[in-house]
């Protein structure tokens, strides 16, 4: 019979990944059909394999959502369908354009593309009659996020009321809905992005080559690095150069910007990171500086 010694812990990381894989069982118990939104970045790549460890040695018993902008980097996209190969696992992908050409989107030339996503999930969640949708969104990310619950209740027209959030003592969740609704769940809220690399090198987990310092042509724009692309147009003064960088978020080509880094390894990032002083959002993406409440007023129309 094996022993256990009465001052044994564990770890800050096997805590936050028990909490984690406690929330997806949870929610699959509880849910008629819950989904994983999965955009192929760090985040969800993690709650991908908390997933499977959740549930092993049985298959993820639910499938992957992937809101597909168009313009998403080709290496993200290429790890995604590894990981969904070697799952087996469903993947429903929501696409921005057909979802204009459905005429889902009225107007769709006088928003951003961005901000297209949020008709396109929606739409997703109600066709497919999703009831649960996980994210891989962190309290520590923005503001917003920070003020979220792990049980994030979302009204018949998909939308969020940061003033009226259930209270979760006790980690206890209630996840009861009225018809039309639906629940968005965030099995990460209380990891760091530290501890989601610290995470990926124990796991030794397969991640997009562009969170590793490489070679890349970008250009300056409003403080942050943008890939040279046919997609994301150079202005008027902007010039392009080679240089040494990485990415520290995956979204958007034409948001999201990349940070100057040599490091090309996992535990490089990781002395990276712990310097750090400000967020992945609020270093790199440009969705997040269109306002001071930008991720706020997102949230609330129903962004992930």
């Amino acid at each position: 019979m094996t022993e256990t010694h009465a001052d044994y812990q564990l770890s800050q990381l096997d805590q936050l990944e028990a909490e984690s894989i406690h929330i997806f069982r949870e929610v699959a118990a509880e849910f008629e059909k819950p989904v994983l939104m999965f955009s192929g970045g760090k985040d969800s790549i993690v709650m991908l394999r908390l997933a499977e460890k959740a549930f092993y040695p049985a298959k993820i018993p639910f499938s992957i959502l992937q809101v597909d902008t168009g313009l998403d980097f080709p290496e993200v996209m290429e790890t995604r369908d590894r990981w969904v190969q070697r799952l087996g696992i469903n993947l429903v992908v929501a696409s921005i354009d057909d979802a204009i050409k459905n005429g889902i989107i009225p107007d769709a030339a006088k928003i951003s593309r961005n901000r297209l996503q949020i008709p396109t999930l929606l739409n997703a969640i109600e066709e497919n009659g999703f009831t649960a949708a996980f994210g891989g969104g962190r309290r520590d990310e923005e503001k917003a996020r920070a003020k979220e619950r792990v049980y994030s209740h979302r009204d018949e027209f998909g939308q969020w009321d940061p003033k009226n959030q259930r209270p979760e003592l006790w980690s206890l969740y209630n996840g009861r809905l009225h018809e039309g609704e639906h629940m968005r769940i965030f099995p990460i809220s209380n990891w760091t992005e530290l501890d989601v690399w610290d995470y990926i090198g124990r796991e030794q987990i397969e991640i997009p080559s562009i969170y590793f310092s490489h070679q890349r042509r970008v250009f300056e724009r409003d403080g942050m690095l943008m890939t040279e692309t046919p997609l994301n147009p150079m202005r008027e003064g902007e010039v392009a150069s080679e240089r040494t960088v990485r990415f520290r978020t995956c979204g958007d080509i034409t948001l999201t910007g990349c940070v100057e880094s040599t490091a090309s390894t996992i535990e490089e990032i990781i002395d990276e990171v712990a310097i750090a002083r400000v967020t992945e959002r609020g270093a790199t993406r440009g969705d997040d500086k269109f306002s001071e409440a930008a991720m706020e007023d997102r949230k609330k129309e129903g962004y992930f």
